[in-house]
């Protein structure tokens, strides 16, 4: 691209998404056993699965591939790939056991009729030994493979799999359907086969748990006995709770897991880290259930220790901002007691931790030691990896003083060879490997990458830190800062002014962190500059800037973004007369409420699956608590807004500035998002079009609220840029 210029052939900007979706994303880790080879040596084995956007057949491809670590006194000799990778075909879930000697495999296929059939296999070495059609065995419905509920689990002894599937509901008839013996159909109920078909069931409501979670309802805990092929579905849970994110207790005798009350009705559960659960065990001996935490808050993603001693989780307050500063909370398997490793941090004092804000620690976090425990979380704007100590209760970064700017997840650790994956704003995904240091001498880590990095050298960018104006200082939680990334064409000159897209995240509690994203990388390359905003309210920055936005949507998290896009006009080559917006759910929200406040300002807006109108979403939203929480105001199954309420969350709600909006508004809407149902959307385009604004809305069906799938993003991103630059240059 030549200095200055931007792309706006619509066939360029296809070739340039086109490119750079091709960058995959990794999606899990195995780490083989220790090999010692017979001159000394020693090696492991790691197996790898990647995810990426295939365009031509509109649909997320799962690939895998191996690498080969040669080690030597906890340092890597030799890393390399094994071969290129090859697609994966219906893998939902797979899991190696404990020795690493067996496979277990949750596969998916279409049978003859199209329709979706389950199988579970475990594989030996070279040889699949085992292939159970689940479906046709029809002990339980389908077998869920979500981060929120599912789980494949070895026991120690590898004799068994555990996983989590639906619970088989009896079969429902029509009053009027005839059967044998009574051919007028006046029967309640009949033998159908093994199972009773009920009649007059037929559309009854099976609450679900929500967005991303649809038709998962009553999750059971099964059993496979892989001698036998016999499953079993466990007894003995209560029958308010859904239990998920299972595993073997330490001695096999029991399963740990963490169980959801759905009692008095569900509430949307996935990105919502708060809803009411608890540790549970139930002993497969005598059938017993009881909980291991308390059941008064919000637990979540248990990991077992290597000696099997001890068992970390995670913890917050029921309902109040669904995502939020968390605790590390450690139980003793045999004395019973539950100890704080890391507590809620109100606001860092030094700025080199702000607390833990995550709602999935990686499926394995312990040192071989079962000491110190590894965690990802934001610090600030990037993503960082942290040593938990569980006996000294320190903390210390997992970075090498080396280490380029950016964001790392862990993926795994075994036998203190950790897998980490690491990216930045203008580097795609790449694998790091590196052996855990001893305790207090993390710092002196050694990354080595796997793959060559692929740095996008047209793409610059940085950190920009914001403080409020005095007027805009919250009096409840003061001298709170925040941040934004910043991202510009390399080919800019500092003189040339460009223009500039500013992305305002969701949730509102979520965050924005310094790694690969796809839309501000395809913008930059086409030579507009990028700011993703992390509002005060946004994960990262401690507890008090969670708390500090709830009762404040509407003015404060706009104003924050407003400050933001000022001083980066001020300190970079921005054209002032060239800024638009593009916001998703809460950042539609944002956008919104921006084009209303700010009239002249912004020259173009996108929003996807904005909320609008906050009491009109009330009763059709997964997710009630958000509309009454964010609006100031404490929730509780039996809330029910009055005349004060009602009027409050109207008044934070971006339609009622609907007359001042100047600007073009590009809608984009998925027809079955539970989350933010599309009829606000619906009601700003129309609200839109009577006050004369141009609108265009596009329709995506098939689509929930994440717009995810493949051929739906690239649409959507393709309609972004066109609309962007129709409107910069009318």
């Amino acid at each position: 691209m030549a200095a200055g210029k931007i792309i706006r052939n619509p066939k360029d900007i296809t070739s340039l998404y086109r490119s750079l979706s091709q960058f995959p994303s990794l999606t899990g880790v195995s780490i083989g056993p220790e090999v010692t080879t017979q001159y000394g040596g020693k090696y492991s084995n790691i197996y790898t699965e990647w995810a990426q956007r295939d365009l031509d057949r509109s649909e997320q491809v799962k690939f895998c591939r191996q690498y080969i670590i040669f080690h030597d006194n906890n340092a890597v000799v030799y890393a390399g790939a094994c071969g290129n990778g090859s697609e994966i075909k219906g893998e939902l879930l797979s899991r190696e056991s404990p020795s690493g000697a067996l496979k277990a495999v949750l596969r998916q296929t279409k049978n003859t009729k199209g329709d979706d059939t389950q199988f579970l296999e475990v594989w030996d070495k070279n040889r699949k030994v085992k292939s159970i059609n689940l479906t046709a065995l029809d002990k339980h419905g389908k077998v869920y493979e979500d981060e929120q509920f599912g789980c494949l689990s070895w026991s120690h002894s590898e004799s068994h799999l555990l996983y989590i599937a639906e619970k088989k509901r009896p079969k429902a008839k029509s009053f009027f359907e005839a059967s044998a013996g009574d051919p007028a159909g006046g029967a309640d109920e009949e033998e159908d086969g093994a199972a009773k078909a009920v009649k007059g069931d037929q559309f009854v409501l099976h609450e679900d748990w929500g967005e991303g979670l649809v038709n998962k309802s009553v999750p059971v805990l099964c059993v496979l006995d892989i001698e036998s092929s016999n499953i079993s579905v466990l007894e003995g849970i209560p029958e308010d709770v859904s239990p998920g994110q299972a595993f073997w207790s330490p001695d096999d005798t029991g399963v740990v897991f963490v169980g959801w009350w759905h009692s008095p009705f569900r509430v949307g559960l996935k990105y919502c880290a708060n809803r009411r659960s608890a540790l549970f065990f139930v002993d497969l001996t005598g059938g017993k259930c009881e909980t291991l935490s308390s059941d008064t808050s919000a637990v979540f993603s248990p990991r077992l220790s290597p000696d099997k001693c001890r068992i970390v989780y995670l913890t917050c307050d029921v309902f109040g901002p669904h995502q939020q500063c968390c605790q590390l909370l450690m139980y003793d398997w045999y004395t019973k007691a539950t100890s704080t490793v890391v507590d809620i941090v109100p606001k860092s004092s030094d700025g080199h931790f702000e607390g833990i804000y995550t709602s999935q620690l990686a499926s394995f976090c312990w040192s071989a030691d079962s000491q110190r425990v590894i965690v990802d979380t934001p610090l600030r704007s990037q993503q960082s990896l942290y040593v938990v100590d569980t006996m000294s209760r320190s903390l210390t970064p997992l970075h090498s003083k080396e280490s380029s700017p950016g964001s790392w997840k862990l993926m795994a650790i075994d036998r203190d060879l950790l897998v980490v994956t690491f990216s930045s704003p203008n580097c795609p995904p790449t694998v790091k490997v590196g052996f855990l240091p001893s305790a207090g001498k993390e710092e002196e880590i050694r990354w080595v990458s796997l793959e060559e990095e692929n740095p996008i050298a047209e793409i610059s960018w940085s950190y920009k830190t914001h403080k409020p104006p005095k007027e805009q200082e919250n009096a409840q939680f003061p001298g709170l800062d925040f941040e934004s990334i910043f991202l510009r064409p390399q080919s800019a000159t500092l003189e040339e002014k460009v223009p500039l897209v500013v992305f305002p995240h969701g949730g509102p509690h979520s965050i924005f962190v310094s790694e690969w994203m796809l839309f501000p990388a395809v913008l930059c390359k086409m030579g507009f500059a990028v700011l993703l905003v992390n509002y005060r309210g946004s994960l990262g920055f401690g507890q008090d800037s969670v708390q500090s936005l709830t009762g404040r949507v509407g003015d404060q998290d706009v104003k924050d973004v407003q400050t933001a896009v000022l001083q980066v006009l001020q300190e970079e080559p921005i054209d002032p007369q060239k800024v638009v917006l593009c916001g998703g759910s809460h950042g539609g929200f944002l956008s919104s409420h921006l084009i209303g406040q700010y009239p002249d300002f912004y020259k173009a807006c996108i929003m996807r699956n904005p909320v609008i109108n906050i009491p009109a979403m009330v009763g059709s939203t997964d997710i009630p608590d958000w509309c009454h929480v964010e609006s100031g105001f404490k929730y509780s199954y039996q809330s029910v807004p009055d005349a004060v309420r009602w009027s409050e969350m109207l008044n934070k709600s971006p339609i009622v500035h609907i007359s001042k909006v100047k600007t073009p508004v590009l809608l984009m809407l998925g027809e079955e998002d539970r989350r933010v149902p599309n009829t606000q959307g619906l009601e700003y385009y129309k609200a839109l079009r009577a006050h004369g604004v141009t609108a265009r809305l596009l329709w995506y069906p098939g689509n929930n609220h994440s717009l995810a799938k493949v051929d739906a993003e690239s649409d959507g991103f393709m309609n972004i840029a066109l609309w962007i630059l129709k409107h910069l240059n009318p």
